[in-house]
């Protein structure tokens, strides 16, 4: 997964393992390559290592082993004040007693710049998250989302090579948050620097990155950018996690190349991708996205036919998703733009429906949850 430490590298975490209590790691074997310039993403359940991961970073908190180099040089004994690395947290953490224009300039005179030049630096940096009328009012007169911004400001002013962000957007409102998703996103192509983001939230993941390595149990499950994680999950911990997915288990029958069958519980055969799967009788599991599955005649030249009951439709605006019965399970649902939608369906109907080989991925059986 590490690949190789090269000029276009900014951040290398090498070996780097966390343990609070000595015998459970919270981050098990992290090896991770950063490149510079890039919008890299840390996604994951509660607990599964990647804001440990990003405090180690920010030097937060110390490896329990390996080593995390910034350009090239280690940070093991490098205290967070002089990793040259801007933060932002979600709840903001600016100095409530200082104005938006003070708690701008206060990074750079810790840093020793003179005042005029930290002036100008102030400037630039509240225009570019367009607060510039707001320099001389304090963070109790500014609504949530101005705060961050200034927070924002904050964390890029000194012109650091690294930002990191925790959460920034989690106190915001869905519209607000949104919006300061492209807002942050416009502010990394313009700047340039590069930013480390953790994140639960795996709709903000996928608009704002260039990567995304999703984290469970202390572990990199997969890294890649975001329409790769999507269209091809490389197990069903990621299937799961990332965008909804329709879940069949079976039994693998055979397998030729990169194609398998699959036999479900009921006997019905499937044909798929063959992703990550074991030898013939032991069980898989397959993945298939909603808005992939085809109903009535656009299902004729599927290879995997079968039929549907339909048992709720759930309006969503713009699409509505049908939840159905498919080879007994009963909680399938397929995702029709409204456009598409045939007006007479109706619940208890039964349908054909089917679903293209390229789009049915035999994973790894799921783990009991």
């Amino acid at each position: 997964m590490a690949e190789i430490q090269g000029s276009d590298t900014l951040v290398s975490f090498r070996g780097v393992q966390k343990s609070y209590d000595g015998e459970s790691l919270i981050v098990k074997d992290l090896n991770l390559d950063i490149r510079k310039g890039e919008f890299l993403t840390l996604l994951g359940p509660s607990g599964s290592g990647k804001t440990t991961s990003l405090m180690m970073l920010a030097g937060f908190e110390t490896p329990t082993n390996g080593e995390i180099l910034l350009a090239g040089r280690s940070l093991n004994n490098v205290p967070p004040h002089k990793r040259d690395i801007g933060m932002v947290f979600q709840n903001y953490a600016l100095f409530p007693h200082m104005t938006v224009a003070e708690n701008l300039a206060f990074p750079l005179s810790v840093r020793g710049m003179n005042r005029s030049d930290a002036g100008e630096r102030v400037k630039r940096a509240l225009s570019m998250v367009q607060l510039e009328a707001f320099s001389h009012r304090y963070p109790a007169q500014l609504s949530g989302g101005q705060q961050q911004r200034v927070a924002l400001a904050r964390a890029l002013v000194f012109e650091p090579q690294l930002v990191l962000m925790d959460e920034p957007l989690g106190a915001l409102d869905k519209q607000l948050r949104e919006h300061m998703q492209m807002e942050i996103k416009h502010i990394h192509q313009r700047l340039g620097v590069t930013v480390v983001y953790v994140t639960h939230d795996q709709g903000e993941a996928l608009t704002m990155s260039d990567r995304v390595a999703v984290f469970h149990q202390g572990e990199i499950q997969q890294i890649a950018p975001p329409r790769e994680l999507y269209e091809f999950p490389r197990n069903t911990f990621v299937a799961n996690f990332i965008g909804e997915n329709n879940r069949l288990g079976g039994k693998l029958l055979s397998r030729e190349g990169d194609r398998c069958t699959v036999a479900l519980a009921r006997g019905e055969k499937v044909e798929a991708l063959a992703v990550n799967v074991g030898q013939p009788g032991e069980p898989v599991t397959l993945s298939i996205r909603p808005e992939r599955v085809r109903l009535n005649g656009t299902s004729e030249n599927c290879a995997n036919r079968f039929s549907g009951r339909v048992v709720e439709f759930i309006y969503l605006g713009d699409h509505v998703r049908i939840r159905l019965e498919v080879c007994g399970n009963a909680d399938f649902f397929v995702k029709q733009p409204i456009a598409e939608l045939d007006p007479s369906l109706a619940v208890g109907d039964v349908l054909p429906l089917g679903w293209h080989v390229e789009h049915v991925r035999a994973l790894d059986p799921l783990a009991a949850e």
